[in-house]
């Protein structure tokens, strides 16, 4: 009897082991994340509209050989959860020309150097109709902590690459890169024959293949790289004063979902990559002003085609 005891007592420590464990992580590592002011505070529409941008300031762990001093975002991504229909990752390319509210038209990244998250929020607001419900922030420097956590990932893209700005040398094919690796891929656009549209793309393929190792249910058994993949993805990112670890994990779904074969990915409608306005903001991207209003409701409303890609040229 006493040792039927014994056995049915350390069951029950195992057990409280397994339910106290994933508890006590999450509350650890929702008093990780570092809040900051962003939301417009504008009425919400419908679905979850998630705002994924990524800094380079100074000192986050981007590559300084750049002649740019301050902070600006070179990554910015709208994910949409709709009530119905399939979740979107759509990539703003930095250069759009877009209105920046209280400061005319601009390049929208402009509006990130000008007034930070929130004046980028309410730029990204009036350009697409959608209230943002959470904004999350990705230091570049995380980038490269993440995917050394997870112990590299694999890129593929088709061409050589010699590029001195973002430190990118790549041999066409599929490679496995460390961090450094993968910042760079992440951040190349001049050696890109698509310039900012194929950085887009290769952005969404870093962090697809992020998720992608995340799947491994070898985690489960892991505590120590949990918490070593944890400490590593929430060190870089930042988000509104509500955003919590439960808002990031059902962004992370959504964004699974997204890039997922029922999902989708893409950009805006394009109708120039060139355009200059004429009012010193140089080259820029203008969007389809015959079609990008409608593109900016199906995203809204769920109705754009499951597993496709849209946008572009």
């Amino acid at each position: 009897m006493r040792k039927g005891r014994v056995v049915a007592l350390a069951l029950v420590v195992v057990l409280l082991l397994v339910i106290a464990w994933p508890v006590g992580l999450l509350v650890w590592a929702n008093g990780k994340i570092q809040h900051i002011e962003a939301l417009s505070g504008a009425s919400g529409t419908p679905g979850s509209t998630y705002l994924i941008a990524g800094s380079d300031a100074r000192g986050s762990g981007g590559i300084e050989n750049e002649d740019v001093s301050g902070a600006r975002t070179d990554t910015i991504m709208l994910l949409h959860k709709p009530s119905s229909g399939p979740a979107a990752l759509i990539s703003i390319p930095r250069d759009t020309y877009a209105a920046i509210p209280d400061h005319g038209s601009n390049k929208i990244n402009a509006a990130y150097s000008w007034g930070g998250p929130p004046l980028l929020v309410r730029a990204v607001e009036e350009l697409s109709g959608l209230t943002v419900d959470h904004y999350v922030e990705i230091g570049f420097g995380g980038v490269e902590q993440v995917v050394d956590a997870v112990g590299g990932v694999e890129l593929c893209l088709d061409y050589d690459v010699d590029e001195p700005h973002s430190q990118l040398v790549w041999q066409a094919g599929c490679h496995m890169a460390d961090g450094r690796t993968a910042l760079a891929f992440s951040r190349m656009r001049y050696a890109d024959p698509k310039g900012d549209i194929g950085r887009a793309e290769r952005q969404r393929q870093v962090i697809g293949a992020v998720s992608g190792s995340l799947n491994d249910s070898g985690l489960l058994f892991q505590p120590a790289k949990q918490v070593s993949l944890a400490s590593a993805g929430l060190g870089a990112l930042t988000t509104d004063e509500k955003t919590n670890i439960v808002d990031l994990g059902r962004m992370a779904l959504a964004f699974r979902e997204a890039n997922g074969p029922q999902g989708v990915t893409g950009t805006p409608p394009i109708k120039n990559l060139g355009y200059r306005a004429g009012d010193g903001s140089g080259a820029s991207v203008l969007l389809d002003p015959d079609t990008v209003g409608q593109f900016w409701t199906d995203v809204r409303d769920g109705r754009l085609e499951p597993g496709s890609t849209v946008g572009g040229l």
